[in-house]
């Protein structure tokens, strides 16, 4: 991937990976989308959950649930496994780019997990020009975050778990950017996360209800210079349920659904002079005509987040965006996906359905899952993302 000048990479880098909340205005128009800085962390990273409406917090558990719900691995039938993820990213594009995703856990005993896992975006290759072109180099930006999670149970139902995570984005290699130096960004930050699942019976049918709920990315702002304003990283609430029913010895289905809302602030509408410029407000900042101030805490902005939408409550329900799925298994050894993901037009407009398929065989488990967008234009439109793991216990009971 190339451009002419260095400027040019910078700016949509910039723009396309980082929040800048004075940059936002939605003074002309409805549409006020949440941008943050290192937007990869949402990306799901698996193809089961891929091919379920990008979704994950309430499922069966798997060696993906560390980024969905790591509070799930104590119900996790086998002691340890591992799972490697690979989805291709603007691959009608270009066919450089993509996010890698490995994932493990290992049972302490029957109450309690650790977990962890590495997450790796690649955006290419960029070759570098000074202002009139001359060549400077080329580069490779990525990004990529590692993270480490214990869970328990606190009931015979129920668990927790807690994961903390650092995050590195290098997307300019330390190139001098409009006069300033930039640096590559870092950030730590934790989830939080809890896990309930109930066994029932209904007429003689057996189920399994699941409910979930993750709050993830609770961390530093993040900057790529020392003269920038810090911007905050993609904190989330997800919530989300599941209910398996088992049809016979054979056969089960799976309905699952997650509800999610980013925990960062919602841009302001600023005031415009007649001329339509921002007024500057006389702190170096512009003028708030509605909603509020940006520039918040972390801390602050879980909660105020909840009610800072600009046009009040009615643009605050757009902000949440779901997905949800249904699975098929067949003896626990073929399955079948498919689900849908929803997103308000005024705040991203990503709407797409997936399908996906999984066999397993022994000791390991492939999963395949594609995505078919309805609404616009979307990074994984036409790629297949592949997903396989491997459960170690198994081996022995195999034999």
């Amino acid at each position: 991937m190339k451009t002419n000048t260095l400027k040019v990479i910078a700016f949509a880098i910039i723009i396309s990976f980082s929040f800048t909340a004075s940059a936002q205005s939605s003074n002309t128009d409805d549409i006020n989308a949440i941008t943050t800085a290192v937007p990869f962390l949402m990306i799901a990273p698996d193809s089961r959950s891929g091919a379920l409406g990008d979704i994950g917090v309430a499922t069966s558990p798997d060696a993906n649930s560390q980024h969905w719900n790591a509070a799930k691995f104590p119900f996790i039938e086998h002691d340890y496994g591992f799972s490697m993820s690979y989805s291709p990213w603007l691959r009608s594009l270009v066919n450089d780019i993509s996010l890698a995703y490995l994932s493990g856990y290992y049972k302490l005993n029957n109450k309690s997990a650790i977990s962890a896992s590495l997450r790796y975006f690649s955006m290419g290759e960029i070759q570098f020009t000074d202002i009139v072109g001359n060549d400077i180099g080329t580069y490779k930006p990525n990004e990529f975050a590692i993270d480490a999670a214990y869970s328990r149970l606190l009931g015979d139902n129920f668990s927790g778990a807690v994961t903390f995570r650092y995050i590195n984005s290098n997307l300019t290699s330390g190139q001098n950017v409009g006069g300033q130096q930039t640096q590559v960004g870092q950030s730590v930050a934790a989830d939080v996360a809890v896990y309930y699942r109930k066994k029932m019976k209904v007429n003689d049918t057996k189920m399994l209800m699941a409910l979930g709920l993750n709050v993830s990315n609770i961390g530093t702002k993040i900057s790529y210079s020392e003269s920038l304003e810090r911007d905050f990283i993609p904190t989330n609430f997800r919530i989300g349920g599941s209910l398996e029913v088992e049809l016979d010895k054979f056969n089960t289905i799976t309905f699952a659904m997650d509800i999610n809302k980013l925990l960062v602030p919602t841009p302001p509408v600023y005031a415009l002079d007649s001329a339509g410029n921002n007024i500057p407000d006389g702190d170096g900042f512009w003028k708030i005509e509605k909603g509020m101030d940006p520039r918040r805490s972390v801390g602050n902005a879980l909660f105020t987040s909840w009610s800072d939408a600009p046009n009040g409550f009615t643009e605050e329900m757009q902000e949440f965006f779901i997905g949800g799925g249904v699975e098929y298994a067949y003896d626990k050894k073929f399955f079948v996906r498919g689900g849908y993901f929803y997103e308000h037009k005024n705040k991203g407009n990503r709407k797409y359905f997936t399908l996906g398929a999984g066999f397993a065989y022994n000791v390991f488990t492939l999963d395949f899952s594609y995505l078919i967008p309805t609404s616009q234009r979307n990074p994984m439109q036409n790629t297949l993302r592949f997903t396989l793991l491997f459960n170690f216990d198994a081996v022995g009971d195999s034999k």
